[in-house]
Order: structure tokens, then sequence, then C-alpha cells
């Protein structure tokens, strides 16, 4: 068995979804901070992030293609203190969701110590195109003229014998 999720010919362009599923995979992640997805309306969800002791200016959002990244590195404090006990921790964090097309990232605020992140699901628009039928002999000649003026640009030598042929189909 190979290492394939969409063997099925019937399955065309999804590579770039198994290669989504496989980064979502490798990704491992030991719970910090802990987060809490929830939909908020038919086409919005918040995402809301446990930053306790961060803040703004050391957390960082982004969105890197379709993965939103969270980032956060506290600054180190300039005054020394002594902790008798540390409970709340004090370490950098990267939290990465991976987004569907066309999900849009709304808005971000910071409040007692949650960092929430609004994100949309605009609904689809249903397209439909009609693909025109060609006769047999007129496909081919348009098809090959595709082809031959995508291979003019290649070299010079190659560009002369391919506008003799295109003259002579032409002329056909």
């Amino acid at each position: 068995m190979s290492g394939r999720l969409f063997t099925s010919p019937m399955f065309l362009g999804f590579d770039h979804l198994e290669q989504i599923l496989e980064r979502a995979a490798k990704s491992t992640s030991d719970g910090y901070p802990p987060y809490n997805i929830e939909q908020i309306g038919s086409s919005s969800l918040r995402i809301t992030l446990a930053v306790a002791g961060f803040m703004m200016e050391d957390l960082q959002i982004t969105q890197e293609d379709n993965q939103l990244v969270i980032r956060g590195r506290q600054l180190e404090d300039n005054e020394e203190r002594v902790f008798l006990y540390r409970g709340i921790a004090a370490r950098q964090f990267q939290r990465a969701f991976i987004l569907a097309e066309g999900i849009k990232v709304e808005r971000a605020w910071l409040d007692n110590g949650l960092l929430h992140i609004d994100i949309i699901r605009p609904k689809p628009e249903t397209r439909i195109r009609h693909i025109e039928i060609l006769q047999n002999s007129n496909a081919r000649r348009k098809s090959y003229n595709k082809v031959m003026s995508q291979k003019v640009g290649t070299s010079d030598a190659y560009r002369s014998g391919a506008i003799r042929s295109l003259q002579l189909t032409e002329k056909e």
C-alpha cells in the first residue's frame, strides 16, 4: 500500500490536500497554550488561546498561505525576581491552525489573559461553466496550435521550424 490517501483516478488535483494533511500530522504539539475553538455563527469561528502573562507585544499572529500561526515570546524582565514557586508558564510557543481555502481572519484581541481570534468562512459562490464541444478536426488543430505556440519561445532553431510547421498547418 502506498502512503497516498487519494489513489482513486476519480480524485484529480487533490495532491495539495494530501500535502496539507501530511503537514498537520507532522506538527506535533505539547498542548501549550491550551485553546478553544467555538462556533459563534453559521459561518464564523472563534479561536481562544489562554496566554496568561503575555502582553500584546509578546504575541504575533500571521497567516502563511493557508496556515494561521500564533507565536508568543515573553521578553525577560530586567529586574531580578526570585520565585519561590513558578506555576505560570513563561516559555515561548507556536500554535498553528490549517485554514480551508477562502477562510479569512476577521480580528484578534487580547482580554484578561485570553487571545481571541475570529475567523469567517464566506459562503461559496456556485459557479457553472459550460464547455464547448468542438468537431474532431477543429479540436485537434486548436490543440496543436496551442502546444506549438507554447513551444515557440524555447530556442531560435526550434522557433523557425515551429513557425514553418504552423504555416503549413494553417494552409491545410
